[in-house]
């Protein structure tokens, strides 16, 4: 175990185990603390909105590298913009800034609140077989998916996070992305063209510090589909960012 720490933050309907290939493969150099969000596995009665989960992220893992996937990617991000002290670098794997647009980002409000209220109707199991049917998963082979481990979170934890935590609900953070202090580096499957772009749009506002990594053959669970290739990054990343 290094001396540096990795935090680990997972993404919505997931849970901190989510994370254990590429925590295992990191845990030899590095302190890896895997983070479980509110509304989410053991904290599913917690309930926090997004400016608040962000800064308990930072209060539970201290001075760190931040990993968020996702839900957390997003989340992230708004640590490293809120307390760059507490944040030596972040990685961002298929996260973005939010919804700049305020009629676009009403209508996913509205559509985050829809889903919400079908997870509070059909259940988790109902919910997680479509959620993960999705296009956007399409590449994430069954093995993969820790479909057991998210059926522990509980229908009243994951309709709340989609509407306190949900892209809709949560500010844009794109006037904010020339100040991002920290260096970050933005992860994106190839397969996951959205967050491919958004990548490079990200590192085009902010500077030479902000580095966009495109995983070949990989779609928007990168994380899970090459666990390998995002702790190879994340361990040469952070190993860089020490060296400066």
């Amino acid at each position: 175990m290094g001396g540096v720490r990795i935090a680990l933050v997972h993404g919505f309907t997931q849970t901190a185990a989510s994370w254990k290939p590429v925590a295992a493969l990191l845990a030899d150099e590095f302190d890896v603390l895997r983070l479980e969000l509110p509304g989410h596995g053991d904290r599913s009665d917690e309930r926090l909105d997004f400016p608040t989960a962000a800064a308990w992220i930072g209060a539970e893992a201290g001075h760190a590298v931040y990993v968020g996937y996702s839900m957390g990617g997003r989340l992230v991000l708004r640590l490293a913009l809120d307390r760059p002290d507490l944040v030596r670098a972040a990685v961002l794997i298929g996260a973005s800034p939010g919804i700049d647009d305020p009629v676009e980002r009403s209508l996913r409000r509205d559509a985050d609140d829809e889903l919400a209220v079908s997870i509070e109707r059909a259940g988790v199991d109902a919910f997680l077989d479509a959620w993960l049917a999705q296009p956007l998963f399409a590449t994430l082979p069954d093995d993969a998916a820790g479909s057991a481990d998210r059926r522990r979170n509980t229908t009243a934890g994951l309709a709340t996070s989609l509407r306190l935590l949900g892209t809709g609900t949560q500010v844009p953070l794109w006037d904010r992305l020339p100040g991002l202090e920290p260096p970050t580096l933005l992860i994106a499957g190839a397969l996951d063209e959205k967050y491919a772009v958004l990548a490079g749009e990200m590192s085009d506002v902010t500077g030479s510090h902000v580095i966009p990594a495109i995983v070949d053959g990989a779609g928007h669970a990168v994380h899970l589909e090459r666990p390998g290739v995002v702790a190879e990054l994340i361990r040469d990343f952070a190993t860089a960012v020490e060296e400066r």
